[in-house]
C-alpha cells in the first residue's frame, strides 16, 4: 500500500473489512449446515490431531493450532513473497473467529436441532458462494488476505494461472493433507473444495469493478 493517501489506505481498508464480514456470513453458513469442514480447517484438524497427541502439547487446541499454521503461512510469505503480508492479513487473522461468533448468534434461530437435509445442504451452497464473493472483495481491496487465502493468491500470481483453478488445486491439497493426518472430509468439504474456487473466479472481476467505484471517489 505505498504510494497512497491516508484516505485511500481508509477506503481499501474499509473494503477488506467488509468483504471480511460478509465471507464470514457465508462461513458461517457454511458451518451451521454441519454437513463437514472447510478444506483449510480439515488441515488444521489433522495437524491437531498428530500434535495433541504428543506428552508436551496439552495446551493445544484447535483454535491455537489454526492461529499456530496461519502464523507459519504468513512467516514463509514474508521470505518467499514478502509485499503480499500488508495489515489486511493480520486483520483478517485476527477478526475472522470474532466475526463468525457474532454471525453465529444473529443466525442461531435459523439453525434448530434437527434441521432437515434440504435445508442444510441450501445453506452449504449458500455459504461457499458468499464466502467466494466476500473473499473476492478482501483480494480486491488490495489491503491484505487473510494467510490461507493467500496461499492460492501467490501461487496463482506466481505461476501465471487463473485463481479459481489454483484455489481449487489449493483446497484439494489442503483437504487431502489434513485427512492423510487425520482430519475429517465431509460433504461440506468436498463442495467447498470444488465450488469457492470457481466461484471466486466469477465474482473477481465483480469484485473488482465494485472496489474500484469506492477508490474512484477518493482519487477524485
Amino acid at each position: 500500500m505505498k504510494q497512497m493517501s491516508w484516505a485511500e489506505r481508509g477506503i481499501r481498508v474499509l473494503l477488506l473489512l467488509a468483504g471480511l464480514t460478509v465471507a464470514h456470513l457465508g462461513v458461517t453458513l457454511f458451518l451451521e449446515s454441519n454437513l463437514g469442514a472447510d478444506p483449510f480447517n480439515v488441515l488444521v484438524q489433522g495437524i491437531f490431531r498428530v500434535l495433541g497427541g504428543m506428552p508436551w502439547a496439552g495446551w493445544m487446541t484447535h483454535g491455537r493450532v489454526h492461529l499456530l499454521v496461519c502464523l507459519f503461512i504468513i512467516l514463509v510469505l514474508l521470505v518467499v513473497a514478502r509485499s503480499y503480508v500488508r495489515i489486511g492479513t493480520v486483520l483478517c487473522m485476527a477478526l475472522g473467529g470474532p466475526i463468525i461468533d457474532v454471525w453465529t448468534v444473529l443466525l442461531a434461530p435459523l439453525f434448530p436441532e434437527g434441521l432437515a437435509m434440504g435445508w442444510r445442504l441450501l445453506a452449504l451452497v449458500a455459504g461457499c458462494v458468499i464466502l467466494a464473493f466476500g473473499m473476492t472483495i478482501v483480494i480486491r481491496s488490495e489491503a491484505g488476505t487473510g494467510p490461507n487465502d493467500l496461499v492460492a493468491v501467490v501461487i496463482s500470481d506466481f505461476s501465471h494461472k487463473p485463481f479459481g483453478i489454483v484455489r481449487i488445486i489449493v483446497d484439494i491439497a489442503f483437504a487431502l493433507s489434513g485427512w492423510l493426518l487425520g482430519g475429517v472430509v465431509g460433504l461440506g468439504t468436498l463442495v467447498c473444495a470444488g465450488l469457492v474456487g470457481s466461484c471466486a473466479q466469477l465474482f473477481l472481476p465483480v469484485s473488482g469493478r465494485i472496489c474500484a467505484l469506492f477508490l474512484k471517489k477518493v482519487k477524485g
